[in-house]
C-alpha cells in the first residue's frame, strides 16, 4: 500500500489493500449487474413470443438469468467479506507498524484511546473501502443501463427516466457532502471519549483514593451529548435522503409507466416492450441500493481520512551505518528540545560521557531529565544539536544497530511478550535451553540478565517459571522494574535507566547497582535518579536545572552546593 498523499487519494491505497478479493468482488458484482439489466429485456421478449404463439428459448433465458443473480448475490457476500477482512488486517498491520516506527513525541500527540479507536474502528471502516467503492460503482450501472435500454426501446421513455434521475443525483450529492462532515465529526468525538476512558481506567486507584469518581465520570463522558448529536445528525441525513428517494422514485416510476402506456396505445411499443419498460423503470428508479452504497462509502472515506492522518506523519529516518569498534562513548552537542507548545525543555546541553562511565542525571522535577534520557538513545530526536555514540550521529545508524547498542529501562516498564522469557529476551533472540536448576526453560542470556537484575528468584517461584504468561504473573512494582532492567541488560554499549530503580528496596538496589557497575561489561550507563545514594555511586553526576546543565562532576564535589543538596530533599543526608 502506498502512503496517501492527498485527501482525494485517501481511498486508493485502502481499495488496493483488498487485493484479489476486491477484484473478484468487482467481477461478481459486474456480472450480477449485467444479468439484472438483461432480465427485463428477456422478460419482454418472452412475453412477445408467448403472445405470438411461440415460446422459444426466452423463458429458459429468464430462468438462467435468475440463477445467475442468485449465484452472484451469494458470491458477492463471500468475496466482499473476504476483501474487507483482508484489507482491514493489512491496514491495521500497517498502522500498528507505522506507530511503532514513530518517535515518542509523535505518538504522544494522540491520546492512546484515540489511537485504539483508529486502529480498531476506523481501520475496519477503511477496510470496507474496496467493497464500498465496487458496490457503489456497480450500483450506478442499473440506473444508467435502464436509461440506455429505455432509450433504445423508446427515446421518450429514456428522456423521462433521465430527467428524474438527474433530480435524484442532486439530492444524493448533497447527502454525501453533509454526511462526510458529520461522520468525520462523530469519529473524532468518539476518539476523544475513548482517550479519556483509557486515562480514567489507568488512574482508577487515584480516582478512588481521591473520591472523585463522579467528577471523573462526568469528565470522561462529557462528550456524549456531542457524540449523540453527531449520531442523530447522521441518521437524520440518511433518513432525509431515503425519504426523498422514496418519494421521487414512485413518481418517476409512474411517469415512465404512464408514458409507456400511451406509447402502447399508439402502437409505438409491443406488450413485451412495455413489460420491459416497466421493469427498467423500477430498476432505474430504485436507488435504495445506491443510497446504501453511498452511505457505506462515506464511512469508509471518513475512516480512511482518520487512518491517513497518522500514516501521513513521517517516522524518523534511519541511516544504514554500523557502529565502529568502541565501548559506548556518548556525546551531546548543543542539544535543545522544545515541547509541542514551543516551550523549551532542554537548552543547548553539551555533555560527553566517556566509554564505560556511569553518569547519574539528577535535577528537580521538570528539569528535563527524562527528555535527556530519551534523546540519548534516540527515542526521539532533539530539535537542535546532535547526539552521537562512539562518534556516529544516531540518525546515521541503522535501526537494528541502534537498538542492539542501546538498552532502556523505565520506572513503569511495560512487559512486552507473551511469557516472562519473551519479556526479558525481547532483544535476545537466542534459542531456548533448559536452566541449570531444571526449572522452566530459559536461554542462557535471559537467565544471566534475570540474575543480574535480581529477579531470577522471583521468576523461579512462578508456577511455570520463565514460561509463565506475563498477563498472569503477579509481579509487584519493584519486580516489574527488575524485569525491565533485565530486558535492558541486552544492550551492547549504552544502558539508559530512566528512574528505573525507584521502586526497589535498598538491598535490591544495591545488588542491581553492583550488576550495573561491576558486571555491565564495560558499557556506558546513563541513570536518571532522585536518590543521593545512586548519584554517589556514579562516576560523574550531570545536574540539570531548568533544562540547562548546571553542574557536571562527582557527587562529592557537587554536594558542597546547597542548591544541589536541595535536589534530593529528605534523601539529601546521604553522601
Amino acid at each position: 500500500m502506498d502512503r496517501p498523499a492527498r485527501p482525494d487519494h485517501r481511498l486508493r491505497w485502502a481499495v488496493r489493500a483488498g487485493g484479489g478479493w476486491t477484484v473478484g468482488l468487482a467481477v461478481v458484482a459486474l456480472t450480477g449487474a449485467v444479468a439484472e439489466l438483461l432480465l427485463p429485456a428477456a422478460l419482454g421478449l418472452a412475453v412477445d413470443a408467448a403472445l405470438d404463439g411461440g415460446v422459444g428459448w426466452w423463458p429458459v433465458a429468464v430462468c438462467g438469468l435468475v440463477v445467475v443473480l442468485i449465484g452472484t448475490d451469494t458470491l458477492g457476500d463471500l468475496t466482499g467479506g473476504y476483501a474487507t477482512a483482508r484489507a482491514t488486517a493489512r491496514i491495521r498491520s500497517r498502522l500498528l507498524h507505522h506507530l511503532f516506527h514513530l518517535d515518542v513525541r509523535q505518538v504522544r500527540r494522540h491520546r492512546v484511546g484515540d489511537l485504539v479507536g483508529r486502529l480498531v474502528g476506523q481501520a475496519a471502516d477503511t477496510g470496507g473501502a474496496g467493497a464500498a467503492v465496487v458496490l457503489a460503482g456497480v450500483a450506478l450501472l442499473p440506473p444508467v443501463g435502464s436509461v440506455v435500454a429505455l432509450t433504445l426501446i423508446e427515446p421518450v421513455l429514456g428522456l423521462t427516466l433521465l430527467a428524474g434521475l438527474a433530480v435524484m443525483a442532486v439530492l444524493m450529492r448533497a447527502f454525501v457532502t453533509d454526511a462526510s462532515a458529520v461522520v468525520g465529526a462523530y469519529q473524532r468525538t468518539l476518539g476523544v471519549i475513548a482517550g479519556r476512558l483509557l486515562e480514567a481506567g489507568a488512574g482508577a486507584r487515584t480516582v478512588a483514593a481521591a473520591a472523585t469518581t463522579d467528577r471523573e465520570t462526568d469528565r470522561t463522558l462529557d462528550g456524549l451529548p456531542q457524540l449523540r448529536g453527531h449520531g442523530q445528525d447522521s441518521w437524520r441525513l440518511l433518513a432525509r435522503a431515503a425519504t426523498r428517494t422514496a418519494t421521487v422514485a414512485p413518481l418517476l416510476n409512474l411517469t415512465v409507466v404512464a408514458v409507456g402506456g400511451y406509447a402502447l396505445s399508439a402502437a409505438w411499443l409491443t406488450p413485451g416492450e412495455l413489460v420491459a419498460a416497466v421493469r427498467y423503470a423500477a430498476l432505474g428508479a430504485g436507488l435504495g441500493t445506491v443510497l446504501a452504497g453511498m452511505n457505506r462509502l462515506v464511512r469508509a472515506r471518513a475512516g480512511a481520512g482518520r487512518v491517513a492522518e497518522v500514516l501521513a506523519e513521517p517516522p524518523p529516518g534511519d541511516g544504514g551505518a554500523a557502529l565502529p569498534p568502541g565501548r559506548g562513548t556518548l556525546r551531546l552537542a548543543g542539544v535543545g528540545v522544545r515541547a509541542a507548545d514551543g516551550r523549551p525543555i532542554l537548552h543547548g546541553v553539551d555533555l560527553t560521557v566517556a566509554a564505560g562511565t556511569t553518569v547519574a542525571v539528577v535535577g528537580p522535577s521538570g528539569a528535563g531529565k527524562s527528555t535527556l534520557a530519551a534523546v540519548a538513545g534516540r527515542l526521539h530526536d532533539p530539535d537542535t544539536g546532535e547526539v552521537s555514540l562512539d562518534g556516529v550521529p544516531l540518525p546515521r545508524l541503522g535501526h537494528e544497530a541502534l537498538r542492539a547498542a542501546v538498552g532502556y529501562a523505565f520506572d513503569r516498564p511495560v512487559l512486552v511478550g507473551a511469557t516472562v522469557h519473551e519479556a526479558i529476551g525481547l532483544a535476545l533472540p537466542a534459542p531456548l535451553a533448559v536452566a541449570p536448576d531444571g526449572a522452566a526453560p530459559a536461554s542462557a542470556p535471559v537467565l544471566k540478565a534475570a540474575r543480574d537484575a535480581a529477579v531470577a528468584d522471583c521468576v523461579a517461584r512462578l508456577p511455570e517459571g520463565f514460561r509463565t504468561r506475563t498477563d498472569e504473573a503477579p509481579f509487584s512494582g519493584g519486580e516489574a522494574q527488575r524485569l525491565g532492567l533485565a530486558r535492558a541488560f541486552s544492550a551492547g554499549r549504552l544502558l539508559v535507566l530512566d528512574d528505573a530503580t525507584s521502586s526497589l528496596d535498598t538491598a535490591t538496589e544495591h545488588r542491581v547497582t553492583q550488576a550495573l557497575t561491576a558486571g555491565a561489561g564495560g558499557r556506558t550507563r546513563l541513570i536518571v535518579t532522585h536518590r543521593a545514594a545512586t548519584a554517589a555511586s556514579a562516576d560523574v553526576v550531570a545536574w540539570l536545572d531548568g533544562g540547562r546543565l548546571r553542574g557536571l562532576g562527582p557527587h562529592r564535589r557537587l554536594w558542597a552546593d546547597p542548591a544541589y543538596r536541595a535536589v534530593f530533599g529528605g534523601d539529601g543526608d546521604r553522601r
